[in-house]
């Protein structure tokens, strides 16, 4: 059990204390026949990060394992709905997901994320709050001149004309992973592609965490 004050942060520590549940890890993994993980997409927009989680998603839901998705513009249309884009924001931004991916994970879930979080250590910041052990790094790395081409929401024409201040890939960096667990390049492979790739990669990784009893 964690100690009353472990974890806690912000002026309420004091009289926050730490609720132990009565299901444990392998318990859940058993039920549902595989551990739980996130899958961090990372790249810059429009690389196909959302089309391959929510393309990975229901490859998963067809062969019954429990999942969900993370976009980074949905989860900003509410529980990230009072953020901007400076950089305070987009941590707390991805600081939020992290914690949300956790609990997911928790309970045990597969989580696919789908966030550009352009900066290594806001990364590093997810690995540590999700645990290194469930944490997948996966770069989406589509060259910036497919994304610009492709640009689907209109937002790269929008920067360039100075109408989208900091915005990745253009006036703001991107620090594309040193060491990702997997590299995915849609603009060199199609999309059932590198579905299958990331599928075969997740399939690869819960094999090695396989609960006893499904072996």
């Amino acid at each position: 059990m964690k100690s009353a004050l472990s974890s806690c942060a912000g002026p309420a520590a004091r009289n926050v204390y730490w609720h132990a549940g009565g299901v444990a890890d392998e318990a859940r993994a058993h039920q549902f026949g595989h551990a739980p993980l996130t899958l961090w997409l990372t790249g810059l927009s429009g690389a196909g990060k959302s089309t391959l989680a929510y393309a990975l998603e229901k490859r998963l839901y067809e062969t019954c394992q429990r999942c969900a998705v993370l976009d980074g513009d949905n989860l900003r249309h509410h529980l990230n709905h009072d953020l901007g884009f400076t950089e305070a924001d987009r941590t707390e931004n991805l600081r939020r997901a992290a914690e949300v991916a956790r609990l997911m994970n928790d309970v045990g879930l597969i989580v696919v994320t789908a966030f550009i979080s352009p900066l290594r250590a806001d990364r590093e910041m997810a690995r540590e709050i999700i645990g290194a052990d469930r944490f997948v790094e996966v770069h989406v790395c589509t060259a910036l001149d497919v994304c610009e081409a492709r640009d689907p929401k209109g937002l790269y024409a929008r920067a360039r004309g100075g109408q989208i201040p900091q915005f990745t890939g253009v006036s703001s960096p991107y620090e594309a992973p040193a060491a990702p667990s997997l590299r995915l390049d849609t603009g060199a492979m199609p999309l059932q592609a590198a579905t299958a790739a990331l599928h075969a990669h997740l399939s690869a990784w819960l094999d090695t965490r396989q609960p006893e009893t499904v072996r």
